[in-house]
């Protein structure tokens, strides 16, 4: 199970920090990957972490990927945020250290946190 948390009103150029925390698994053997979904639109691949870390173009220099195995969680360090950046955001986890970036990949879901950035 993945619970995300972290979530809130921040204004643009704020910082948020998120949180994915996992239980009953294997952790440290296992992709972690963040997607987000604002509405009327796809969920989106945003960052990821296996054994390396991927991020998507539009938040690569501000948002941070990193993990802590002996606290199964891993962490999303948003910096610089815009507008742009409001949407629910879900962990994701599959067992594989090769980070992708599609939905279908990923086997198990996180209940999801909404961010929004107020310009």
């Amino acid at each position: 199970q993945l619970q995300a948390s972290g979530g809130g009103l921040v204004q643009a150029g704020g910082s948020l920090r998120l949180s994915c925390a996992a239980s009953g698994q294997t952790f440290s053997s296992y992709t972690v990957a963040w997607f987000r979904q604002a509405p009327g639109k796809e969920r989106e691949f945003v960052a990821g972490i296996g054994g390396y870390t991927r991020y998507a173009d539009s938040v690569k220099g501000r948002f941070t990927i990193s993990r802590d195995n002996a606290k199964s969680t891993v962490y999303l360090q948003m910096n610089s945020l815009k507008p742009e950046d409001t949407a629910v955001y879900y962990c994701a986890a599959r067992r594989s250290m090769l980070v992708v970036a599609i939905t279908e990949a990923y086997d198990y879901w996180g209940q999801g946190t909404q961010v929004t950035v107020s310009s």
